[in-house]
């Protein structure tokens, strides 16, 4: 991704701990455009309220932040621009906040991706990869991981980029043929 990308989308996604979030943050950052993080993760307990702090020093003061569980879509539309890239992380907790608001996900869904089809800047989008595994035992687990499923091939769809991230080794998915995809 190069500051020439303007309106450009890509999706990072992969496993938990596979270095997904740091490979965005490296593509935003090279950009060398302003920085926005939109962060999607809601401090529910001590841990969380830890985990999110810690990530907000890491990145540091170079980045704005912006938290937003639910409008994802409205935030698109407000903070993307030419003259700065967009980081959203990550796509997953967005959708189980939309779960658990008893949101409509197909609805939001289609927000997001109407938003994501006319972005004004480069945008960065985090996701999990969480059907690589078991079948999840209860009916809500099953039911996330399905929706999870349906939302990152939505996403992938309408994104210029797709990056799958295992091992902290990204592997282009999308387009299909590129020999070198900005890091």
């Amino acid at each position: 991704m190069t500051q020439s990308d303007h309106g450009r989308s890509t999706l990072v996604f992969g496993g938990a701990r596979s270095g997904k979030s740091t490979f965005a943050e490296k593509l935003a950052v090279r950009c060398g455009l302003e920085k926005v993080y939109v962060a999607t993760g809601a401090a529910l307990d001590d841990e969380m309220a830890d985990r999110i702090a810690r990530h907000k020093d890491q990145r540091g003061s170079s980045w704005i932040t912006i938290e937003e569980q639910l409008d994802l879509a409205g935030v698109l539309s407000r903070e993307t621009a030419a003259h700065r890239v967009v980081l959203v992380d990550c796509l997953t907790l967005w959708l189980s906040n939309l779960m658990f608001s008893d949101k409509d996900m197909d609805a939001e869904t289609a927000r997001l991706l109407e938003a994501v089809e006319a972005l004004a800047g480069p945008c960065v989008f985090v996701s999990n990869e969480v059907g690589m595994g078991i079948v999840p035992e209860n009916r809500l687990s099953r039911s996330f991981r399905d929706a999870q499923g349906r939302l990152n091939q939505d996403i992938a769809s309408v994104c210029h980029q797709v990056v799958f991230v295992a091992a902290g080794q990204p592997l282009l998915l999308k387009p299909s043929y590129q020999p070198e995809i900005g890091l």
